[in-house]
């Protein structure tokens, strides 16, 4: 980006005792050639070979006012093969620094030039090392009063440690090693102050499966237990609570992040290697964590993004003509403010979006603003300056609408990107970051002009540590004032400043190469459709519409973005666990069966395995052959179907066979809008026909039966007549002790009641 020569020149004096001082030293390094003939030496801008590596640790204080001492601390190490004797470390002062393009290039350069870097100061302030022998590292602290560095006007300056020292191959001392950092010097507030918005970043990678418990509560299952190292002390997210809740910031959160942290304080169960669930144990860490983000945000500005963070770009280039795929925004930001709301108890905008790197083009764009979200946070290399202004103007830019691209500063927000593990890297960055805000607000515009930072979305706790670190260096006030993001997308934009998004061949490509595929968003697709067929059945919908609905959120996530087999894993797992779902309510498989005769019922049973009821289904059963078996005078017949939770419900049909032989059947469950549902089910019904000839005869078997019983009760009847009548003629007075009297003559009587 074009940046104007906006910082203004020194006095006279000054600036000419200074480079007396250092043409002097200059010239006393220089060989004398014979006759004292003047040229440039040819070696004057060379770089040369360092054997010494310089690394500042630590500058302190970062941003020094007068009568403050600066203190730098760092180290040496010999990395050649010789001994260095004679060595001190020494600070070099360069003038102040024109623009921005000069910071850049003073910060890529390596090694020492001579004619370019600048003098050492006073001698006195030098530390001195006797030896140093190869590979050994040496600590050393520098201390300076601020007035001994002859800072002349506010501005940015060039501090260069260096390492000076005479080798046996090297017998004049010369400069070994040197490492450059910035200086920014605005002692008093200036008259005109940027505002500076800082977008501080709460956001992780999906946890939650789809999969809850069965209890009333839904127990969710989480992927693993990792997000508890993150939110423990120590951990990631824990220190960006515990580093934001003392800065001027903007809280940015994904909402799935709150719900997550929400569910594992009420209980959780993690997916173990066999696939068997297991309870989770960091309930406690997670309601620290939660108690503390939550009193953290209280009278800050929070922004929700839509729930789950998602793939705005993905969504614009692959997902968009995928039916119903962009539905899923509105829900998914109006799940947002309910989030901050019912979890932190804090007002939250969800009138931002913001693409992957802030990278835009128009369909990005369009996506973004389908949600109902008025501010694109994009970033200054996607929306390029032409440099017409001479300065970088104020972030906020109409662009159409009624929509306004907020647009971040690239260099203050990729300032922090790279390892800060390392004392050195991060003390430089702090420094980089620091004199580019300076030089900011001393451009020449005419109005107060407002900046954003949007750092990279998931910093390390590194990284936090160094971003905390910078703009704690600007807490002074003395060059920038805070602002929220609300602010800063309000604030008035420059006349001048584009307004142009750039067309869809200006993505980045290698970000287009980590978007989620069109198979990604059909299979989200058929997932949700999935999810519409099941829930028409259901009591209680709401107990699968919620959890698959932030599950269809989270396959579209931007933390997906480098991980293309995790995603694609967690979307079929999604689906399988679905259709898994779907199929414990079922038709039960039935064995064949025998109709016989005319009419009979055929049961079928239907089972449901969910712990809800399930209703408005439809069973229906059809004949593949009608003329051979019918269903109340027609090929099929239908019953309507309630099964309470966990229970099996048998449905009879009336059956009438008009001829003999196997029919096949087919048994279907249908949603009441005439959609089969699940699996069909077919068995065999063996017909058998009752003829004419056939009624004849069993007609006539009963006749016979009837006959014979009517003559077998005739007969009985008459021997119970003669028994009775010879009762009759015995004596009368006969007495139980009289002798019995000779039964002969009656044996044909006796030989009948056998």
């Amino acid at each position: 980006m074009a940046e104007a020569a906006d910082i203004q020149g020194a006095s006279p004096a000054p600036v000419r005792r200074r480079w007396l001082r250092r043409a002097i030293v200059l010239l006393a390094g220089t060989p004398v050639l014979a006759g004292l003939v003047y040229g440039p030496a040819p070696q004057a801008e060379a770089v040369q070979a360092s054997s010494v590596d310089v690394q500042l640790v630590s500058m302190a204080p970062s941003a020094p006012v007068k009568g403050d001492t600066l203190t730098i601390q760092g180290t040496v190490i010999n990395t050649g093969s010789e001994t260095i004797t004679d060595a001190h470390v020494g600070l070099r002062v360069g003038p102040a620094l024109t623009d921005r393009s000069s910071i850049d290039e003073t910060a890529d350069r390596n090694g020492f030039r001579a004619g370019t870097d600048p003098g050492e100061i006073d001698p006195a302030y030098a530390v001195k090392i006797a030896s140093l022998p190869s590979k050994v590292t040496q600590n050393f602290t520098l201390t300076v009063p601020v007035n001994k560095l002859e800072l002349d006007k506010d501005g940015v300056y060039q501090l260069g440690v260096s390492l000076s020292g005479v080798t046996d191959s090297r017998p004049s001392e010369q400069v070994l090693g040197i490492k450059r950092t910035f200086l920014p010097w605005q002692p008093e507030a200036a008259a005109k102050r940027s505002q500076l918005t800082y977008a501080w970043p709460l956001i992780s990678t999906t946890r939650v499966t789809a999969e809850t418990g069965s209890d009333e509560l839904q127990t969710p299952v989480f992927l693993d237990d990792s997000l508890a190292e993150e939110l423990r002390s120590g951990g990631r997210l824990e220190q960006m609570v515990t580093l934001g809740k003392d800065l001027p910031i903007t809280w940015v959160i994904d909402p799935d992040l709150l719900y997550t942290v929400d569910a594992m304080t009420k209980g959780y169960r993690v997916r173990g290697a066999n696939g068997k669930t297991v309870q989770g144990k960091n309930k406690a860490v997670a309601e620290q964590w939660l108690s503390s983000l939550e009193a953290a945000v209280q009278g800050k500005k929070v922004v929700a993004l839509p729930f789950a963070d998602p793939d705005l770009a993905s969504l614009a280039h692959h997902g968009k003509d995928v039916s119903g795929t962009l539905g899923q925004l509105r829900p998914a930001t109006d799940k947002a403010r309910q989030a901050v709301e019912t979890v932190l108890h804090v007002p939250a905008s969800t009138d931002f979006s913001w693409p992957v790197n802030g990278a835009i083009d128009p369909s990005i764009v369009n996506v973004a603003t389908s949600a109902g979200a008025h501010n694109v946070l994009t970033r200054s290399d996607s929306l390029v300056e032409s440099g017409a202004l001479g300065y970088t103007p104020s972030a906020a830019r109409p662009i159409g609408a009624g929509t306004t691209a907020v647009v971040a500063d690239a260099e203050l927000s990729t300032a922090f990107e790279g390892d800060m593990l390392n004392a050195g890297s991060s003390t430089l960055a702090v420094q980089r970051f620091l004199a580019h805000s300076l030089a900011l607000n001393l451009q020449k515009s005419d109005e107060p002009r407002s900046f954003v930072v949007a750092p990279q979305r998931t910093p390390t706790v590194s990284q936090a540590q160094t971003m905390a670190a910078a703009i704690r260096g600007l807490q002074g006030g003395r060059w920038t004032q805070p602002a929220d993001l609300e602010a800063a997308a309000a604030a008035k934009p420059d006349p001048g400043a584009t307004t142009q998004v750039p067309g869809a061949g200006q993505y980045p490509e290698d970000l287009r190469k980590q978007e989620l595929p069109v198979s990604a968003f059909e299979k989200i697709r058929t997932t949700q459709n999935t999810l519409d067929h099941f829930k028409v059945i259901l009591a209680a919908p709401d107990r699968v519409e919620i959890p698959f609905g932030n599950t269809v959120n989270r396959e579209m996530s931007t933390s997906w973005r480098g991980r293309p087999e995790e995603a694609r894993l967690y979307r079929d797992q999604v689906q399988e666990y679905l259709i898994g779902l779907t199929e414990k309510v079922k038709v039960i498989p039935k064995s064949d069966a025998t109709l016989s005769g005319h009419s009979a019922t055929i049961p079928v049973s239907v089972q449901n395995s969910l712990v809800q009821d399930v209703h408005d289904l439809v069973l229906r059963v059809k004949s593949a052959n009608p003329s051979r078996l019918m269903f109340n005078g027609s090929g099929q017949a239908e019953q309507q179907v309630t099964v309470q939770g966990d229970h099996t419900q048998t449905v009879k049909f009336p059956a009438n066979a008009t001829a003999s032989g196997p029919v096949e059947v087919t048994a279907q469950l249908f949603t009441k809008d005439g959609i089969p549902y699940g699996k069909e089910r077919r068995f065999t019904v063996e017909a058998t026909e009752i003829t004419p000839t056939v009624m004849l005869v069993i007609a006539g078997g009963v006749l016979l039966l009837v006959l014979a019983g009517i003559k077998m009760y005739a007969s009985r009847k008459r021997v119970a007549a003669r028994a009775a009548a010879e009762e009759s003629t015995q004596p009368s007075d006969e007495s139980p002790d009289t002798e019995p009297q000779s039964t002969e003559g009656s044996g044909t009587s006796e030989t009948v009641d056998r």
